[in-house]
Order: C-alpha cells, then sequence, then structure tokens
C-alpha cells in the first residue's frame, strides 16, 4: 500500500494561486514613454510567448503547476509498504563469552579433515549455531587478559556472526585468561532485564583454559545465580597431541592448564551445565544440545517492510523546471538578436 508521512503538505498545493490573486502588482512611477527601436520585433515574440492552448491557458503555465505538485508530492514523503512479516521472537537473552587468549592458537583440532588451531574450530562450529539462533537477542563477548563486549544483545545475528569471524588471537591480550571478568562483564549486561524474563538469561562460557586474572569465577557465578542468569560453559581442547622434539615424537596433553573443576562449579551453582569437547564433533554435538532449550514464549513481533519514494516525484519536479528553461530559451536569443539589429 502506499502512503504519505506528511499529508498536510497538499495543503499548501494553491499557495501560488494565493500569492498571484492577493499580491499587489508592480507600481510604475515614470510616466514617460520609452522609445524602442525593435518594438515591432518584440510585439511579435509577445504575442509568440503568449500562445495558448484551446483552454486558453499557456503550456508553460500546465508544466509549472505540474511541478509545483511534483514538489508537494515529494515534500510528503510517499512511501511504499508491504505486507506485515512476523518475526519470531523467544523472549531468550543469550550472550556468548569466548576465549581468544594465547592458548586458542593451539592446533589440536581437525576440520574438515585439515589440522586447525582451537579458535577456528569453535568459528567453524559456533557461526552455524548463531544462525539457528532464530528470535533469541544475541551478545559476544571476547576474553584474554580483560574482557571486553564486542557486540551488545542484538536481533541481528549476521552481525554476531561477522564480529566472531573477525576476532584474531591477541586483540584482548595473550598471555591471561579471564574467566571471572568474562562473567562478571555478562552479569553486568544482562542484569537490567525485566524480571518475568529471569529465566531467559544465558551466557555460554567456552574457554580452553583457567582463570589467572581479573576477579573469581565462582564468585562472579554467584552475582550471575542472585538474578538469574543460567551459565552453561564448555571446555575445549584434545586430550592428547603428538609434538615432535629432541628426543622424537612424543604424546603431550594440550588441555593440562583446563581448569574443569572451576568450570563444573560454576555452571551448577547457576542451574546450568558443564560440557566438554575435545574435538569438532564433539563441540557441534554440544551446540546442537544447547540449541535444544526451550525458549521463554512471547508474542511475534511484526515487520512491514517500507520504502521511501520522494524522489520519484522530485525528480520529475527537476526533470519540468529544466524542460521550463529551455523552453524560454528562444524567447531570450530572440530579444538578444532583436538589440544587435538595432
Amino acid at each position: 500500500m502506499y502512503s504519505f508521512d506528511w499529508p498536510l503538505m497538499f495543503l499548501l498545493l494553491p499557495l501560488p494561486v494565493i500569492v498571484y490573486v492577493f499580491s499587489k502588482p508592480a507600481v510604475i512611477s515614470q510616466k514617460q514613454a520609452l522609445k524602442v527601436p525593435f518594438y515591432t520585433q518584440l510585439q511579435n515574440l509577445s504575442s509568440h510567448a503568449s500562445t495558448q492552448n484551446l483552454s486558453g491557458v499557456s503550456p508553460l503555465l500546465i508544466l509549472g503547476f505540474l511541478a509545483w505538485l511534483c514538489l508537494i508530492t515529494a515534500s510528503a514523503q510517499p512511501k511504499w509498504s508491504g505486507e506485515a512479516i512476523e518475526i519470531p521472537v523467544s523472549g531468550r537473552d543469550l550472550m556468548l563469552a569466548v576465549d581468544i587468549s594465547g592458548s586458542m592458537e593451539t592446533a589440536d583440532m581437525f576440520f574438515a579433515k585439515d589440522a586447525v588451531n582451537r579458535l577456528t574450530a569453535v568459528k567453524s562450529v559456533l557461526q552455524p549455531f548463531i544462525r539457528l539462533r532464530e528470535g533469541d537477542r544475541m551478545g559476544l563477548i571476547l576474553f584474554a587478559d580483560n574482557a571486553y563486549l564486542q557486540t551488545p544483545l542484538t536481533f541481528d545475528r549476521k552481525t554476531i556472526e561477522k564480529m566472531l569471524s573477525e576476532s584474531f588471537i591477541g586483540m584482548a591480550g595473550s598471555k591471561a585468561t579471564a574467566i571471572g571478568d568474562a562473567i562478571g562483564l555478562a552479569v553486568k549486561r544482562l542484569k537490567d532485564l525485566p524480571a518475568d524474563q529471569s529465566e531467559s538469561r544465558v551466557l555460554i562460557l567456552l574457554t580452553d583454559g583457567s582463570n589467572n586474572t581479573g576477579i573469581d569465577p565462582v564468585t562472579a557465578a554467584k552475582l550471575a545465580k542472585q538474578i538469574g542468569i543460567k551459565i552453561y560453559a564448555v571446555g575445549f581442547g584434545a586430550d592428547e597431541m603428538i609434538v615432535r622434539s629432541f628426543f622424537g615424537r612424543q604424546r603431550v596433553n594440550p588441555s593440562r592448564d583446563l581448569d574443569e573443576k572451576t568450570l563444573k562449579q560454576v555452571a551448577q551453582s547457576t542451574g546450568g551445565k558443564y560440557f566438554r569437547a575435545r574435538d569438532t564433533e564433539e563441540l557441534q554435538k554440544i551446540y546442537q544440545t544447547l540449541d535444544l532449550l526451550e525458549p521463554v514464549e512471547s508474542d511475534n513481533l511484526t515487520y512491514r517492510p517500507s520504502k521511501s519514494l520522494f524522489y520519484w516525484p522530485l525528480s520529475i519536479a527537476l526533470l519540468l523546471s529544466i524542460f521550463i528553461l529551455l523552453a524560454k530559451l528562444p524567447i531570450s536569443n530572440t530579444i538578444a538578436k532583436a538589440k544587435r539589429k538595432a
């Protein structure tokens, strides 16, 4: 359907007629006649310029009125509105906290049969999970030496996915892992939600290490529990990895720094769960499990796409003005020639 944002602008449509009717003509005080040697040419030109159509109205006057009509139409802000589209809204506010410390650079993961580091594996699994969370407001926290809010809560999942894909190791430091700070930042961003939505507050925390800077994760989890935030913690990293050294090939545990005890305590104290992912397949299954969380029901939002159309009548008014200007050019040229002949 078509509509106008400012329909009252059409009240200005008769403005040129009002100005013409009520404006006083210019008073000519000079009584002496001016002798013009090319009076005959001007008289012929005047009769030509005042050529009228069958209705007695000048064509240029009609074009001028059409240009004015187009200007008024453009100023009334015409727009097209499409059919209403329902947007499913679950009512869940889900914050993602992803570890990007230096240990996430460990290449103990395989994705599509290629060896990749942990952060690349997390991105490959987490991005499809983000796409499927239709109806949830999502936010992204990245943490290492410090915790940073990369994206606030939003329904724009493409932005969340893009900001995650553009993250890299070192952008929040690389020598420490501030798990408690990440939880505290999530609490800060989720605490102002209405009380009736307390069950919809969820934090998914993914890390491959232990907290060694900032506030204590258990203390931060107590704050999360007070405002009803449920934490799902994911410990990530392989149990063993073959490395080459001076003494040959050796099996090592790249996840020896993973503090599973604290992560379990953090998750269980808030009513959530702890998951252990040793490869990308396990991580994918974990996110499939998380995707089955029962949403908090709420009414769907409706969105009606609209498009502004003011530039069409504005363009027509501009073209008509140019045409009127070009139509008057022969008159000016004829006057100039008459002056030169005189």
